[in-house]
């Protein structure tokens, strides 16, 4: 229900005529709305004592017959591929959903500063709504993938029709980029459907019947309990079970490379650095906010849940890769006189820690990760609706063109400044959870590196505040028109995330419940995993 309310939605807005701006900005804020309440509902019931998916909802969806070309598959009553409509929720993926309803709200609402082809614009936006609670929620590969994909369309128009001057090239670059990752997703993706998506069974009759399916229980069950034995049992060679210890590692580094783009790893990092700055604030407020956790949620998901023996063999190389996101980003961000490639490089860094994070293979370090996911979800999401802000009264976001706001703007320049602190890691913000528990899990594991990746705490102090005192204190630069602070549109969501960042700082036990046991399971499962293949 969450995923598919936007297209009513969406069906509504294509009722409206296209002048009717202010109905249909209404009709889009109030779709919104309804997952956000649907997912906090959610949210509230979700029994953190229990482990595995809940909130199951499964229907038929795609079957495809295949050809029995063998002796053997003509003996078969049934041979075909299967992908299910089936979605669920964990303690990892909930989060996740909530996030990306409280920011699609705030975004829409920021929204504002849209000035042509509203219905368009908003058609586009709850689609891509529809993709992003699709990703976080999906349990079978190949529906997986369809809203992995759904995502890209939408966000290459509101990238190349509503951005800044540069947004053609934006757009393309963030359609190629995104494009190859999702092409070396699709293939990791046959493979594992082709392998361990086997499933045998026998008719009363002892007439076998074998089909193949991107479900993601399935799968890692075959992969785990050894499916192959039962396939040998029946004497189908032509379709055996097996994929190599090679095999296995070939696919986890996929995996990390196709969602290591989206997330984004260096060195493919470029393509995000354009959207970030020629994209509208709206959008970057979901791009940043929500789109690059999709990198990171499926490199969990598909890469260290699936493979973790060849995971936990890549601990270190995951450790010395989030250790150049965080250094190599901080740097950058620090020499940076454009406030939107401050906060780009940033989220690199930022990036980072959630390596760090699962490079820790324990539980502290990996809630760390994922309580990043959604801190830094809530941050860089407030601090784009400022440059929004900022940009609409200013028409620029350099640095040496503004300065001295905190007089004229008061109200934005106070919540700009919380917001750098949160950034930055100040005790009482969200931030600085995210990143004690990051440090804390990968310190028992790699503590050299831990104390070479704790240099970004420092450098991430020194930009954030260079560009927040470069924007709103000291003399009021000369040339600035008059302008209004904050008004009802844009302090409410602007409220509503630093209220989310101050909450999560102050009592983490909002979302370290919800998330712990899932992720308590998961370190089991791993380290059980890893120790039989030692």
């Amino acid at each position: 229900m969450i995923a598919l309310t936007p297209l009513l939605g969406i069906l509504v807005l294509l009722c409206l005529p296209k002048h009717q701006g202010q109905w249909i900005k209404t009709v889009a804020i109030v779709t919104t709305l309804i997952p956000l309440g649907l997912s906090a509902w959610l949210y509230v019931k979700f029994n953190s004592n229990l482990g595995g998916m809940q909130f199951n909802e499964s229907l038929p969806w795609i079957t495809i017959p295949l050809d029995r070309e063998t002796q053997s598959l003509s003996q078969m009553t049934s041979f075909f591929f299967e992908f299910n409509y089936k979605l669920a929720v964990d303690g990892l993926s909930l989060p996740l959903v909530f996030l990306t309803a409280l920011v699609g709200t705030m975004a829409a609402l920021a929204s504002i500063y849209i000035k042509k082809r509203w219905k368009s614009y908003f058609i586009w936006f709850l689609l891509l709504e529809t993709g992003m609670f699709g990703v976080f929620m999906a349990q079978d590969l190949f529906l997986f993938f369809v809203f992995f994909e759904l995502t890209l369309i939408p966000m290459f128009f509101l990238i190349g029709i509503w951005g800044f001057l540069d947004r053609e090239r934006a757009a393309n670059k963030f359609l190629i980029y995104n494009g190859l990752g999702s092409a070396i997703m699709l293939i990791a993706f046959l493979i594992l459907v082709s392998t361990a998506g086997f499933t045998l069974s026998v008719s009363e009759s002892n007439t076998p019947s074998i089909h193949y399916s991107g479900d993601l229980n399935v799968i890692t069950e075959n992969l785990f309990q050894n499916a192959q034995s039962y396939v040998n049992q029946s004497d189908l060679d032509d379709n055996v079970f097996f994929l190599s210890d090679m095999m296995k590692g070939t696919l986890f580094l996929m995996m990390l490379v196709a969602f290591g783009i989206k997330l984004p790893l260096f060195p493919f990092h470029t393509w995000m650095l354009k959207v970030h700055t020629e994209a509208p604030p709206s959008i970057v407020m979901i791009h940043s906010g929500i789109l690059l956790k999709m990198g990171a949620y499926g490199l969990i998901r598909f890469g260290i849940l699936l493979f973790p023996e060849q995971a936990v063999g890549w601990a270190t190389v995951l450790a010395v890769l989030g250790v150049i996101n965080i250094l190599y980003g901080a740097v950058l961000a620090f020499v940076q006189k454009e406030f939107r490639l401050i906060l780009a490089y940033s989220s690199i860094s930022h990036m980072g820690l959630v390596l760090l994070g699962i490079a820790a293979f324990n539980t502290t370090g990996m809630e760390g990760a994922v309580f990043q996911l959604v801190s830094h979800g809530l941050i860089s999401a407030l601090m784009f609706l400022i440059v929004g802000a900022i940009y609409e009264r200013t028409r620029t976001t350099q640095l040496d063109e503004l300065g001295g706001l905190a007089k004229s703007v008061p109200f934005i320049s106070g919540i700009l400044l919380v917001a750098g602190m949160a950034s930055l890691g100040l005790p009482g913000l969200s931030g600085f959870i995210s990143e004690f528990l990051v440090f804390l899990g990968l310190f028992k594991t790699m503590p050299i590196v831990t104390a070479v990746a704790a240099l970004g705490i420092i450098l991430a102090a020194v930009y954030v505040l260079r560009g927040v005192l470069s924007l709103t204190y000291g003399p009021l630069k000369p040339g600035l028109p008059d302008m209004r602070d904050a008004r009802f549109m844009e302090a409410v969501p602007m409220i509503t995330l630093l209220a989310f960042i101050i909450a999560l700082g102050v009592y983490p036990s909002i979302l370290s419940e919800q998330l712990h046991q899932t992720v308590s399971g998961f370190d089991q499962f791993i380290r059980s995993v890893t120790k039989m293949g030692g």
